[in-house]
């Protein structure tokens, strides 16, 4: 089974929230504590996104077995619900401690129900659509909902997502995480959206909770690819983020 309660990274400890006359946050939840502390431990979500079948649970597990530890499947990719059931349900024996599974593009209450009755223990929207959030809160998983501006970050925040998926990042920079941070400390963000191995500690060193990583770390895998190639390079990048997020933990 998943540990339900990942230990906390080193030198992290989830954002005192100020909560000024109006703001009304509600308290982070056991999942957003989860979520949290398993991001900031390595700083890494990898996202299988496919527009046709492809082999999820083979992926994942190599995913895992490279030392990745969270991955969202998007809901449109086919099978992905299915997926989900079979890797939280007879296959959980082979999921490493650590291990939390999402749902991505998420964007209606229903698809949040769903998701939660096949295992998945988070959810990632391509936008802020505040009825995820509080639907995501109250099937008890965590959410990452996709922002691009302050106003969204913050309402989203406000709101009681567990952190804020800044998308699409390739268009905004890590300078952007650092310019955002600045005003809003307490708001994790992950940027998400042509993050490659390169960037990726930048985005982690601006401020960046941990980063949303796709096709560049995914390669041919959904379509087919060796298995033995997406191994290699999971382990380069769980390797990175890991280290990155140390250094940063380190100060």
């Amino acid at each position: 089974m998943t540990d339900p309660t990942p230990s906390p990274a080193p030198g992290w400890d989830p954002p005192a929230v100020d909560r000024p006359p109006g703001t009304n946050r509600p308290e982070p939840s056991p999942a957003d504590e989860a979520l949290l502390h398993a991001l900031a431990r390595q700083g890494l979500i990898a996202i299988l996104r496919a527009r046709r079948p492809a082999p999820l649970v083979p992926v994942v597990l190599t995913l895992l077995e490279a030392g990745v530890r969270c991955v969202e499947i998007t809901l449109p990719t086919p099978g992905a619900l299915e997926a989900l059931r079979e890797l939280t349900g007879r296959r959980a024996g082979e999921l490493p401690p650590g291990t939390l599974l999402g749902a991505g593009t998420v964007t209606d209450p229903g698809q949040v129900s769903r998701a939660a009755a096949a295992g998945a223990r988070f959810t990632v929207g391509p936008v802020y659509e505040p009825a995820v959030v509080d639907a995501s809160r109250a099937a008890g998983l965590g959410s990452l909902p996709g922002c691009l501006t302050p106003t969204e970050a913050y309402a989203a925040w406000r709101r009681g997502a567990s952190a804020v998926k800044l998308f699409p990042a390739e268009a905004l920079g890590p300078r952007a995480v650092r310019a955002l941070t600045a005003p809003l400390p307490d708001i994790p963000l992950v940027p998400t959206g042509g993050i490659g191995l390169d960037a990726l500690p930048r985005y982690l060193a601006a401020g960046a909770l941990a980063c949303g990583v796709g096709s560049p770390l995914l390669g041919d895998a959904l379509d087919g690819g060796p298995l033995t190639e997406l191994r290699g390079r999971a382990d380069r990048f769980a390797r990175l983020a890991t280290r990155a997020r140390a250094e940063d933990a380190a100060g």
